[in-house]
Formats: structure tokens, C-alpha cells, sequence
């Protein structure tokens, strides 16, 4: 049976792709500690061959009907298995669908090839989750991601992360919240997960700001940054950007 939220998806890439795809991988929050309310289905298909303009254009029609409004937001990313084993770094992803970039999509923009360092650390999430929706386990098809190269993607990925702080609040803050405990324990975390390790490692006036980015995920707060909590978002992020530097800088504890 499918995972939820799936059952839509693996027709599509099978009728769309036919004879290429090799895995198609849950990984996310669905295999991190399940589900939250605001939860993507994260999903990774890897291919044999690049899309045509054409198939990627179709994925893009499909997806704008199933995901999001009433049902679950997708995230599809799809690798071409040659561009990723063997590993190396910057990866090249060969096709995305998120979200975030539905006004992107609904204007016709189709996304194409392009390298993506933020693959590092989805492919570390993809084999250790090792939930495949079709074909064999993740590790069959993968090439595990060397510790300093999954190091170096999710802090080169921060300051683009922050730019988003004031449209994505809350996403920005627990991903903060994963890169730094990622680099300090190693392990890669559920984001409410990775909160509860970084709570108490914050200054009290930064804590109330986590703690309700992480309700708001868990579902147990509406998502509200009123004149209460907005003045201290920006210094949060800005203590977890100095957290993750220093992290950075002395290596993993």
C-alpha cells in the first residue's frame, strides 16, 4: 500500500518516466518521528536518464492538481542516478517540485537541471530513512555522502535560508535549528526533534521564539507572530547563524 499522500504521486512518475525510474524514496518528516500538521510528503525518485523539457513540464501540470490546498504539499526531487553515483560534490539535481515556488509554476516556469548542494544532506536523510515507495533499498542505487561534504552543504545553505525568515518563519527557524544540532552531534534530526536539543542550549530571551516555531510544527499552537514574539525572531536566528559558524569552525563535538 502507499505511504499517504503517495498514492497519486508513483502512477505519475511511472506514466511519466516510464522505464527509467530506478527508486522512488520516502524520506522527511514522514520517516524523521512521522507527519506533522505542516508537513511535506518529501519524496526522491532516481532515474536512469535526464527528463525531456516536455516530462518535466507534465510533472509540473500534475503536481499543481494534487498537492497542496486540501491534500498534503509535496516536495518531489528527482536525481539521475549518474549525476550522484559515483558521489560527487556540488550533485546536480535533475528536476523539483515545492510549494513555495507554486507562483513560479502557475507563471510556467519548468525547472530544469541545475546543481544542488542541498542534496548533501537529502540523500544522508534518503539512506538512513531507507523507506523505498518502489524498487530496491536505497543503498542499491546511492552512494553514501562523505561526513564533510554534508558538513559543508548545510552551512552554505544558511545564508540563503535566512533571507527567507521573514516569508518562512517558522521553517527557517527549526531548520536552524537542525543545521546546528547536525553538525555538533552528527545525527540528522526531525526538526521539532532538533529543537528540543537546541532549547536548552539558547539564552532564555531566545527560547520562547523556538518553542513556538517547534508548537506551531507539532501542531499544538496556531502559527501567529504577533508584536509578543516578532521582535525576538530576528535575534534568535541571528544567535543560531553565530551557533552554527562557531560549530562550523571547531568541527563536530
Amino acid at each position: 500500500m502507499p505511504a499517504p499522500g503517495t498514492q497519486h504521486l508513483l502512477p505519475l512518475l511511472h506514466r511519466t518516466l516510464p522505464d527509467t525510474v530506478l527508486g522512488i524514496y520516502l524520506h522527511g518528516s514522514a520517516t524523521l518521528g512521522g507527519l506533522r500538521p505542516h508537513s511535506d510528503i518529501d519524496v526522491l525518485a532516481v532515474v536512469r536518464e535526464p527528463a525531456t523539457h516536455a516530462q518535466r513540464r507534465f510533472l509540473v501540470q500534475e503536481l499543481l492538481k494534487v498537492s497542496g490546498g486540501a491534500a498534503r504539499p509535496v516536495e518531489l526531487i528527482v536525481v539521475v542516478q549518474d549525476e550522484v553515483r559515483p558521489w560527487r560534490f556540488p550533485p546536480t539535481r535533475d528536476f523539483l517540485y515545492g510549494e513555495w515556488l507554486r507562483d513560479e509554476y502557475e507563471r510556467g516556469v519548468v525547472p530544469g537541471p541545475e546543481p544542488s548542494p542541498d542534496l548533501a544532506p537529502l540523500l544522508t536523510m534518503v539512506l538512513l530513512a531507507d523507506a523505498p515507495l518502489y524498487g530496491p533499498p536505497p543503498a542499491d542505487v546511492l552512494d553514501p555522502v562523505p561526513h564533510e561534504d554534508l558538513r559543508r552543504a548545510i552551512v552554505a545553505g544558511v545564508p540563503e535560508l535566512v533571507a527567507e525568515l521573514d516569508t518562512d518563519t517558522r521553517n527557517v527557524l527549526l531548520t536552524l535549528a537542525r543545521i546546528w544540532t547536525t553538525l555538533a552531534t552528527g545525527a540528522v534530526r526531525a526538526k521539532d526533534a532538533a529543537a528540543d536539543w537546541v532549547l536548552p542550549r539558547l539564552p532564555a530571551e531566545h527560547r520562547p521564539v523556538l518553542a513556538h516555531a517547534r508548537a506551531v510544527y507539532r501542531g499544538d499552537e496556531a502559527e501567529r507572530w504577533d508584536d509578543t514574539l516578532a521582535p525576538g525572531v530576528r535575534p534568535c536566528a541571528g544567535f543560531l547563524v553565530r551557533a552554527i559558524e562557531d560549530q562550523a569552525a571547531k568541527g563536530s563535538a
